[in-house]
């Protein structure tokens, strides 16, 4: 059978070349999609981190910027899911990570309504497709709360119980982050933030964790 060398020196048939392929892209999310909002965040007149969702960014001459993180962002989670469920990760993994990348993709179509004075002068009277980004988003948050949840069952099925404690832990964590920030309250942002970090964090570890055991 043909072979594939990859950089760390192993070799291994073009099926798992694509599997782990796939698996990087979980890598490449949390980081790519953080780094894009920090560096919006920090630079967008009028924004700030204590009281404006990274969704807001999405509004605005340069909006664009963050639709188009939002959907590669999901683009990635989606082919993770795939490179999981090849490598025997579960269906329900698969499909709880699949319909949070699609989450993701959804709330980069229908764009965010401007609230909390950001952008500035701008009108926030709620509209359908704020209300489909509230939807879309928040679905896929609640994919991604279960996804932590089953894989860390997985993880203590096969005796890991580190995995298994961090990814509960995330899970958890994720789902009082994302119960605050649905009260509207601006004092909920942050703690999101701090959320959604952790979430791409655990993220970015299980796809190098799995990548080598592939």
């Amino acid at each position: 059978m043909t072979t594939a060398t990859l950089t760390t020196g192993r070799t291994c048939d073009p099926a798992t070349a694509v599997t782990r392929s796939m698996l990087g892209w979980g890598a490449v999310a949390g980081p790519f999609y953080v780094t894009i909002s920090l560096a919006q965040a920090l630079t967008r007149d009028g924004f700030d981190l204590s009281t404006h969702s990274w969704s807001l960014l999405e509004n605005g001459s340069l909006g664009w910027i963050q639709s188009a993180n939002l959907a590669l962002t999901g683009a990635m989670v989606a082919a993770f899911a795939v490179g999981l469920a090849r490598a025997g990760a579960g269906r329900w993994a698969f499909r709880l990570l699949a319909v949070y990348g699609a989450g993701l993709v959804g709330a980069a179509v229908f764009t965010a309504d401007p609230m909390a004075g950001f952008p500035v002068g701008a009108d926030e009277t709620p509209t359908w497709h704020g209300a489909l980004h509230l939807g879309t988003g928040g679905t896929g948050f609640l994919a991604m709360v279960a996804a932590c949840l089953v894989i860390g069952r997985r993880f203590a099925r096969a005796g890991r119980s580190g995995w298994a404690l961090w990814s509960r832990l995330t899970g958890v964590a994720f789902l009082v982050a994302f119960a605050g920030i649905t009260t509207g309250s601006t004092a909920a942002t942050l703690p999101f933030v701090v959320g959604v970090v952790l979430s791409f964090g655990w993220l970015t570890a299980l796809a190098v964790d799995t990548y080598k055991t592939v």
